[in-house]
């Protein structure tokens, strides 16, 4: 069995500026900018579960921030289950990780994240 522990170099570039981007939104009250970022981020990291777990918890600090009670259930969740299914290399593709969308719902990848990916993870 193959486990998927951390983001190949080569991905982790645009990774980090969706994060950055996330950051840089969120500072300037762009609630919904800010957001679309960490979804961003999450279609990126969802295959490697130290990625995807550090996505989670800034979905959940945001659901505090927003004093969301649904997203703060949800991330709690999804921190709990979702590095497990990666670490293991079973997700649900595309998925943009928040408590609005089902948890095991595959979704479409946009065009330029599944260019991104491509090299990286076959199945994309």
């Amino acid at each position: 069995m193959k486990f998927y522990w951390t983001m190949p170099d080569g991905l982790r570039p645009y990774y980090e500026k969706e994060l950055t981007s996330y950051q840089d939104a969120f500072k300037q009250s762009n609630l919904p900018l800010a957001w679309r970022h960490l979804e961003r981020a999450h279609i990126l990291g969802q295959p490697w579960a130290v990625e995807h777990s550090e996505v989670h918890w800034k979905m959940l600090k945001f659901g505090f921030a927003i004093k969301s009670w649904k997203e703060i259930r949800g991330q709690i969740l999804r921190l709990v289950f979702g590095g497990v299914k990666s670490f293991v290399g079973k997700i649900p593709t595309g998925n943009t990780g928040g408590a609005d969308v089902p948890p095991l719902q595959v979704m479409e990848i946009p065009t330029d994240l599944r260019e991104m990916l491509q090299p990286f993870v076959l199945n994309t």
